[in-house]
């Protein structure tokens, strides 16, 4: 049951089963979220009222806003809004029914809802496609055709009922992901699909060959109609190999992580707007805290969270010179940093994620926690830049092939200052050094605070003058380390990519995990601090 004081009322007035009952009527004796009977006889015990929208999504608690449903199925629910779960526990159930050992697709989806029933009858008069849904009725229907003028690909946007839509198994046989969720879950709280499904004519049948999520989720939440670009006798075997690179290829996976952070950074100072103009303050009126966001936008919390660490990380990332450094394309071989590794390795070890601040905006610098943070990761990272990066790394050598050019002695352009930048910025090797800062800040603060200090977020509170002396000592000293220059280990522990596990052996043993010998002794920052 969930928390709510009219619920809590009615129990205490002896009332809340009468409540039951007037649900279990109106449900017609089925539970909200499964559709299967509810057996008030014998499982009066077992069921739980709930609220349909849940109260932090702007819910009322109120008659109105409960369902009635089995406990098994309110606990287990794939979303704590019901309607969502209700969509989400129907399609885990198409999803559940298909061969295991292979994904459920849009074909499947189409079924359950009486899809891919008839074939599409169509004529084309001109620069226009006419065409009907004859047995749904006896309308005609022209719409204008585009030439693509690079390609020579004709198409035309149509709405077409799911009785006259297929997959199309040929271009694109990809079976339906976990990200599904995430996109009925948008769709529903009415954001707007931005990019159309694509099909072909094949055969007399309308197929999809991409944007089957899109038409997956639209379908679960009741849409019986897709706005689709119809390719009109395209050329197959240019539409396969252009969705198949799109696909692979094209996928720049750092580069979109980028792109959302700074979307999310605009959408941040959006919602701060709308804050200041709800509450009556001026543009330069920053007295409310990044909790207080999220408060006052309940509904959208898990979003303004996520638009504050992410614009945070977006400022560090482009606001040091680091970033000069920083492969943010995602299939370049110029720079030594990959954004994935920077993403995996700074970013996710010194913010915390979790960490949504109280502090108003616009407390001075000194305490205001987020600026700190800020200011003094921008510091770190431009310490990183200066010791092992600016003057060092040669963006025109860059990155690509570099331990195979030396196995091969081909590696007069590659100077020790390039070969030791490249190696410590390997992800696998990259995200352990960094975690020693971590040890190195922790044992400062340990000591000169008595474990009074901030954890969870040491970047939030102001570092002394002898801790950064401590930090770029470290740093350079392990830059120093003569097995970052030492050309023999190409063929060996440089030769691929190695597990994190790998290096914090080496680390910490001096060791490989096959007991090949790397450091002359377990690194001990410790020692490396002066």
């Amino acid at each position: 049951m969930a928390h709510s004081a009219y619920l809590s009322k009615l129990q205490s007035e002896g009332k809340y089963d009468d409540l039951v009952k007037r649900l279990h009527v109106a449900q017609g004796g089925k539970c909200f979220i499964c559709g299967k009977e509810i057996n008030l006889d014998v499982q009066n015990q077992n069921v739980n009222v709930d609220h349909v929208v849940p109260l932090v999504n702007g819910g009322k608690d109120d008659p109105i806003n409960f369902a009635l449903a089995h406990e098994h199925c309110n606990k287990t629910k794939l979303d704590a809004d019901l309607n969502v779960a209700k969509i989400l526990l129907k399609l885990e159930n198409i999803r559940s029914n298909v061969d295991k050992k292979q994904k459920a697709t849009l074909a499947d989806v189409l079924r359950e809802f009486g899809g891919s029933k008839y074939d599409f009858k169509y004529s084309i008069d001109g620069d226009e496609i006419v065409y009907s849904f004859n047995e749904l009725g006896t309308d005609i229907y022209k719409t204008r055709i585009y030439e693509d003028k690079l390609s020579g690909e004709k198409t035309a946007f149509i709405e077409v009922p799911i009785e006259y839509i297929y997959h199309d198994e040929k271009i694109n046989p990809r079976g339906i992901n976990n990200n599904i969720s995430g996109l009925i879950k948008e769709f529903y709280k009415g954001n707007p699909q931005l990019q159309l499904g694509l099909a072909r004519i094949d055969d007399g049948k309308i197929k999809i060959f991409d944007g089957q999520h899109k038409a997956v989720a639209q379908i679960m939440l009741g849409i019986r109609k897709l706005v689709l670009r119809l390719f009109i006798n395209p050329d197959v075997a240019k539409l396969e190999e252009t969705n198949t690179t799109a696909g692979s290829k094209l996928r720049q996976i750092a580069f979109d992580k980028l792109v959302i952070r700074q979307l999310h950074s605009g959408l941040l100072n959006g919602k701060i707007v709308e804050y200041q103009e709800a509450h009556n303050l001026k543009p330069d009126d920053y007295n409310f805290s990044e909790q207080d966001l999220v408060e006052y936008f309940k509904g959208d919390r898990g979003n303004i969270k996520q638009y504050i660490i992410n614009s945070q990380k977006d400022a560090i990332t482009k606001g040091s010179k680091l970033y000069d450094y920083i492969d943010t394309e995602g299939r370049g071989k110029s720079k030594p940093i990959s954004y994935s590794a920077f993403e995996k390795t700074l970013l996710s070890i010194f913010i915390n994620s979790k960490t949504i601040l109280s502090t108003p905006m616009d407390a001075d610098d000194d305490n205001n926690p987020r600026v700190l943070e800020s200011a003094q990761l921008i510091k770190l990272c431009d310490i990183l830049a200066d010791t092992i990066y600016v003057g060092k790394f040669d963006v025109e050598v860059g990155t690509n092939k570099i331990e195979e050019m030396i196995v091969k002695q081909k590696d007069k352009d590659i100077t020790d200052e390039h070969l030791i930048a490249y190696r410590v910025s390997k992800e696998e090797i990259m995200i352990n050094w960094l975690r020693k800062i971590v040890d190195i800040m922790n044992s400062y603060f340990l000591a000169t605070t008595g474990g009074n200090y901030n954890k969870e977020n040491l970047f939030q509170q102001k570092i002394p003058d002898q801790l950064w002396a401590n930090i770029e000592n470290f740093v350079k000293n392990f830059v120093a380390l003569p097995l970052w220059r030492d050309r023999a280990l190409a063929e060996t522990i440089f030769s691929g990519k190695n597990r994190y596990e790998y290096w914090a052996t080496i680390f910490n043993t001096g060791k490989t995990p096959e007991g090949m010998d790397v450091l002359a002794e377990p690194l001990n920052f410790q020692n490396m601090l002066n």
